[in-house]
């Protein structure tokens, strides 16, 4: 994976934009996981996110921090880094339960 994908609530994915537009574009965005390739946890959060995301309607974005210097200066000690609406929720691990709830309850 490199830079940026986007995902529909049906799991659909198309490449996007560089990650460098991430701290404008992306914020607004519902759901974004910050990953890199090769990470075991980026793979598990993944699953979950994807999981939830269709449960639930909910695009999301995933982002390769390694596509981006300043993007891995910030998070490469915490990816998996799952962020709604622009901020941080989780890192390392995702609680299916907690990212549930926090995205049913924001919805309302």
């Amino acid at each position: 994976m490199t830079g940026e994908r986007s995902y529909g609530s049906s799991s659909d994915h198309r490449p996007h934009s560089p990650a460098e537009e991430f701290t404008e574009r992306d914020q607004s965005r519902r759901l974004t996981l910050l990953s890199k390739p090769g990470c075991h946890l980026c793979d598990e959060a993944r699953l979950i996110i994807d999981r939830v995301a269709a449960d639930l309607g909910v695009g999301w974005t995933e982002i390769d921090i390694t596509t981006d210097d300043a993007l891995y200066a910030q998070w490469w000690e915490q990816i998996p880094v799952t962020l709604i609406d622009g901020v941080q929720h989780d890192f390392w691990r995702v609680d299916e339960q907690r990212l549930r709830r926090a995205l049913s309850e924001s919805r309302a």
